[in-house]
């Protein structure tokens, strides 16, 4: 098929034009992700993402306005740049509940101390199932997120969203508590 015929029949909807696609730029599209994340799992998910948009995307195909590869290179790109603002994003949720997560120094005498560690933990004891044991393997048993990944058995994306989402909610909680003008008072039974 020349890219031509693979772009009419994209836009048409048929599956196996994408497959074709597929299959003649998905090496060029995870190259170039690679090369720019250096990361070959984060490469795998924005090589997907891509081929996803052109799929959702293909009503939106102008062949007047370039070929077909470089549309899909325009993607590309795209999902690139949202990957390197998500790590962006993710470094900083997790740099922020990290400071929260830490347990503090023994050593240092305060009292408080104690009482910051219980909050954290019942905080993160409130976060649904899958965001609470993404958060303990990381910060609990060091795991990085690939590590979660496979022990999980989860997609990496997922692991990422939930981690992201978890460390999202722990800050608002913890922020909310802190900014409260009655103490933190933990339900009978804690």
């Amino acid at each position: 098929m020349t890219p031509e015929d693979l772009a009419r029949g994209l836009v048409a909807g048929d599956d196996a034009c994408l497959a074709a696609a597929y299959h003649r730029w998905s090496a060029l599209v995870h190259t170039l992700a690679w090369r720019s994340l250096g990361d070959a799992k984060e490469a795998e998910d924005v090589t997907q993402q891509v081929f996803l948009g052109v799929w959702r995307g293909r009503h939106g195909y102008r062949p007047e306005r370039g070929p077909l590869a470089g549309w899909i290179v325009g993607i590309t790109r795209r999902r690139i740049a949202d990957a390197l603002a998500a790590r962006t994003r993710r470094g900083e949720l997790v740099a922020a509940a990290g400071s929260a997560l830490s347990p503090a120094d023994p050593a240092d005498g305060r009292p408080e101390a104690a009482l910051d560690r219980v909050l954290v933990r019942y905080e993160l004891d409130r976060l649904p199932a899958a965001q609470r044991r993404v958060l303990r393997l990381a910060y609990f048993e060091d795991l990085t997120q690939t590590q979660i990944a496979a022990r999980t058995g989860w997609p990496l994306g997922t692991v990422k969203s939930h981690s992201r989402r978890g460390l999202h909610e722990l800050r608002r909680r913890l922020r909310q508590q802190a900014c409260a003008e009655e103490p933190y008072a933990l339900p009978r039974g804690t």
